[in-house]
């Protein structure tokens, strides 16, 4: 039987295929048990889509590909890099911050107060997590469960039936996915992870939120507006 899935309907349309596939049943099963069993599971059920419900198949511009949900309480959202506007800035999304406010080409930005990123996912970028939920206080937990499998079918499905889509892939674990992409239709952006571990080995500096812009621009697509 096919689990209902609660999804922007334009998405649910495009990965019909992978809802009805036994390891998409598998996958729901998992989680289900994990709250069942009395773990605690981020993001909250409802907000486990919210990258393809603010960003809907037929308007995503740009894919910014992150790794795992945060594990921290209230942190994660369904966004990646984002929290909710209660939390604290995380270190990553404090050098994202920095790399578009040092960037000449991007005058008017000004560093938020707050990490929701909801105003970007609805200008069109996919904010997409490889994997989708994880339990509280254990990151990378729900790996190897089935998230990636489908979240590499969203990967292809966005390559094989869009087209001028900007990927944006920082760190070693999101250009792997680069295979996925058929770049003679789209752009391939890869840096070094935002992380504090490696921003200075190439993320800053590599000016992505000044070349999506310039992309779009040349392909009469409305830019991004990266102030909050």
């Amino acid at each position: 039987m096919t689990p209902t899935v609660k999804i922007e309907e334009f998405w649910k349309n495009a990965l019909s295929k992978e809802f009805a596939k036994p390891y998409f049943s598998e996958l729901t099963n998992f989680v289900r048990e994990e709250i069942d069993a009395g773990k605690t599971v981020y993001p909250h059920p409802k907000n486990i889509f919210a990258a393809f419900d603010y960003c809907p198949f037929g308007k995503v511009k740009v894919v910014i590909l992150g790794q795992d949900p945060y594990h921290g309480a209230n942190q994660a959202h369904g966004l990646c890099f984002s929290v909710n506007k209660e939390i604290k800035v995380p270190p990553s999304l404090k050098n994202i911050y920095k790399e578009i406010d040092s960037d000449p080409d991007i005058p008017d930005f000004k560093i938020p107060n707050h990490g929701n990123l909801e105003s970007w996912a609805k200008q069109g970028i996919l904010l997409l997590n490889a994997t989708l939920t994880v339990q509280a206080g254990k990151p990378t937990s729900h790996a190897g469960k089935g998230w990636e499998t489908f979240t590499d079918a969203v990967i292809k499905k966005i390559s094989n039936e869009r087209e001028g889509v900007i990927f944006l892939l920082w760190g070693n674990f999101a250009k792997s996915k680069g295979e996925l992409i058929d770049t003679t239709k789209h752009s391939v952006l890869t840096a070094a992870h935002p992380s504090p571990f490696s921003a200075h080995n190439g993320f800053f500096g590599c000016r992505h939120f000044s070349k999506v812009n310039e992309i779009l621009r040349k392909e009469k697509k409305e830019e991004i507006c990266w102030s909050m």
